[in-house]
């Protein structure tokens, strides 16, 4: 076997490892990067976060030209229809185009890449199997794996009629009826996608509300607009089953509902979170131990229990998201090589990119409640924003916690046209620390969607200007 040597060898290819391959080159180091798969960019650019999201913007403009309020506006559409095949190509050759965009990178800023299944051997050893097979030394070794979906008992995933998001990015045609199992993010938008496009959808959740975690006002009105556009909901329901099922030269699915009758689909999609993605990678010949809940334990500064191995993104503790884990492979290659590195779990964003998004940063009204916080809140709702107005687009509100002595934002929730692009706003105010009085005497230009943000900051001292 070949081996070689580098300053640092990074185990995946996702948004975290690749880009924490390119932050430690520009840095000078001699770095390596082993993805098993032939393209890079991981989970979220090649079968996750990027596709879903040109299935999103398709679909979204297919609706509005097929069903929407465009003659109100003076346009007349006539005689539209659905090319899935030729929207599930763009999707396809977007994503191609990004994959190869990361290769160029890499090999701009020459960053070495072995193609195979990369796996600890010992200390400062990583043995690459596969296409590019070799043994690497390295001072520095990070693991940025990522994640993979989960599921649950009693489901017997297929990959055709019961599969994860993967799957429901690659439906050959629209069901009929698509079940989804699990009212998050992933559920949620791949499921606003088949219900644009003509299936009828039903999001069964464990839980009596949608998008945990997500602020609770905010998370009630997306229930009630999901409602509005045609989706069905079943609260509160335990799935204890999903299978295959043949009949009447038919191939569909049953699920299978603890204390209900079961539900009959085209099409089950399983979106119950994802797991990290830790298996074989040669923790043990380190003595590095997972959690309870399969992730890798590390330090503030991205260390393992082994000297000179880290991990950020999906494998540590903390939310499943593309960013975050960029950030942290920024911070973790930083202080390798200049001593400061740092991300601020605190200014994370989140955001569901349905219609309208939702998008949020910082502590929810339950979590400030539940900690004894004392807060202010300010809304502004999006019907009252002019440029929402013209858009058509008036549904949703923007919410903003202050702390009740020193006015400091704690939070920002929102559900609204562009909301995960306006949360940018939000989250860099939260950064740097600012104030709900800081961000309301921000000038915002006008006709803008942004004002709502701002008239949210007035409405935390009662003093929105267009409420």
């Amino acid at each position: 076997m070949t081996e070689r040597q580098h300053d640092l060898v990074i185990i995946g290819a996702g948004p975290g490892g690749y880009v924490a391959a390119i932050r430690a080159a520009q840095l000078g180091l001699d770095t390596a990067c082993v993805e098993r798969e032939p393209r890079l960019g991981g989970t979220c650019l090649r079968v996750g976060c990027v596709p879903s999201k040109v299935l999103l913007e398709s679909s979204e403009q297919y609706h509005e030209l097929r069903g929407g309020n465009l003659a109100a506006r003076g346009i007349k559409t006539e005689a539209v229809s659905l090319d899935l095949p030729a929207m599930l190509a763009r999707k396809d050759k977007l994503v191609g185009e990004l994959t190869d965009g990361v290769a160029g990178l890499f090999k701009k800023n020459k960053v070495t890449r072995y193609e195979g299944t990369g796996r600890l051997d010992g200390a400062g050893k990583v043995a690459v199997a596969g296409k590019d097979a070799a043994l690497l030394s390295a001072k520095h070794v990070l693991i940025a794996t990522g994640s993979v979906p989960a599921s649950l008992p009693g489901i017997e995933m297929d990959g055709e009629v019961i599969g994860d998001s993967t799957t429901a990015l690659s439906y050959a045609e629209v069901p009929r009826h698509l079940v989804v199992i699990g009212a998050g993010y992933i559920g949620l938008e791949l499921g606003s996608v088949w219900r644009r496009l003509g299936a009828e959808v039903t999001v069964v959740e464990y839980l009596d509300r949608i998008l945990p975690g997500t602020d609770l006002e905010i998370a009630r009105e997306a229930l009630k607009l999901f409602k509005r556009q045609g989706m069905q909901f079943v609260l509160k329901a335990r799935v204890t089953g999903a299978r295959r099922q043949e009949g009447d030269g038919k191939t569909g699915a049953v699920v299978e509902i603890e204390g209900r009758d079961p539900l009959a689909a085209d099409r089950v999609l399983v979106a119950v979170g994802r797991k990290p993605h830790t298996d074989d990678l040669g923790l043990a010949s380190l003595g590095i131990a997972l959690d309870e809940r399969g992730r890798i334990p590390v330090n503030e500064h991205f260390e393992t229990t082994a000297a000179g191995v880290y991990a950020i993104g999906d494998v540590i503790d903390g939310p499943m998201l593309a960013h975050k884990a960029e950030e942290e492979g920024i911070a973790c290659v930083e202080r390798i090589v200049t001593g400061w590195g740092h991300v601020d779990r605190g200014t994370i964003p989140g955001v569901c990119y349905t219609d309208p998004e939702i998008a949020g940063v910082g502590r929810t009204e339950e979590q400030l409640t539940e900690d004894g916080t004392p807060f202010r809140k300010g809304i502004f709702f999006f019907r009252a924003n002019s440029r929402a107005r013209a858009l058509d687009r008036i549904d949703g509100r923007v919410k903003i916690l202050a702390h009740a002595q020193t006015d400091r934002i704690l939070g920002v929730h929102m559900i609204g046209p562009r909301a995960g692009d306006l949360i940018a706003e939000a989250v860099a105010a939260m950064s740097f620390g600012a104030s709900s009085e800081d961000l309301a005497r921000v000038c915002h230009a006008h006709p803008t969607l942004s004002e709502a943000v701002k008239e949210a900051a007035l409405a935390v001292a009662g003093r929105a200007l267009h409420a």
